[in-house]
């Protein structure tokens, strides 16, 4: 199983939401035979908090599980209580934000649409500041460059004997936009060009002879495990916020769908690179 606490947090509570179903009670029911509040139970199975342990155990003893699985539940519950690096970064990192780095961690298969910016996974640092200045000029100094830090480190995901499958499709708007004046962009279009070269990352842009297309409606990601039991997810983000899309399998599907569509409105691999490639030299 991945190394991931979210990961594993999240396999917990599914597991132990099957448990009480196959145990035949409703979530109030197993909070009065606890004598937990229901509230608890809601957020154990939702995900919202991390379940201690030895609540794990008394769960399993409600529920009646066999106690030969208790070993494989008691350590998810202690896997996802460890603390991962992006714990560190708690004061400027959002709740949603961290739980997609966590699941980033564990990926197998990400797949990824932006329609105005270069994808975080590819900026490189001085892009990456002068995106999160221009969109959090709210925040200090420091909590940019620890933002920034955080982003470089996401890409630490590229590295390792068996990185995940990246498919990147970016609308030409982004790549045409001049972040940070001609050198920047120029830095940044050539990062993107020696990235493509990876044996495990795809980059294709939609070009302006398109016109409209389905990605039009915002940014999206799609993150897939190899563990069959784990559910993919869907991550969108746009002017409320992040949003993380669990548990929806047919969302999940209309935004595959919608992510192929734009891989045939693309230039596809070659033809990116060429169009890459030009925009670079005209800066």
């Amino acid at each position: 199983m991945p190394d991931s606490p979210t990961v594993h947090q999240r396999r917990l509570r599914i597991e132990l939401r099957r448990a009480r179903e196959a145990a035949g009670l409703t979530q109030e029911q197993a909070a009065k035979a606890l004598e937990w509040s229901l509230s608890k139970i809601i957020r154990i199975e939702g995900g919202t908090v991390r379940v201690a342990v030895s609540d794990v155990r008394v769960m399993l003893q409600q529920y009646g599980v066999q106690p030969e699985r208790f070993d494989e539940f008691l350590g998810l519950a202690r896997a996802a209580r460890e603390t991962a690096w992006w714990s560190a970064y708690r004061r400027v990192l959002s709740p949603q934000m961290a739980e997609l780095i966590g699941f980033e961690s564990a990926a197998g298969v990400c797949r990824e649409f932006q329609p105005l910016i270069i994808p975080g996974l590819l900026q490189t640092s001085a892009y990456a500041g002068e995106i999160l200045t221009s969109l959090r000029s709210e925040d200090a100094a420091e909590q940019i460059s620890e933002l920034v830090e955080v982003r470089l480190r996401r890409q630490e995901i590229f590295e390792g004997d068996a990185p995940p499958r990246f498919f990147f499709v970016i609308d030409e708007a982004a790549i045409r936009r001049l972040v940070g004046g001609a050198a920047v962009m120029r830095a940044q279009l050539s990062h993107l060009l020696e990235m493509a070269k990876r044996p495990n990352v795809t980059i294709e842009i939609v070009p302006f002879e398109k016109g409209a297309h389905p990605g039009l409606s915002g940014p999206f990601k799609l993150i897939e495990f190899m563990e069959p039991e784990d559910d993919d997810v869907l991550y969108l983000e746009g002017a409320q916020g992040e949003l993380i899309g669990r548990d929806y399998r047919e969302e999940v599907v209309r935004y595959r769908e919608k992510f192929e569509v734009l891989r045939r409105d693309s230039l596809g691999p070659e033809g990116s690179a060429v169009l890459l490639n030009t925009v670079a030299e005209s800066l």
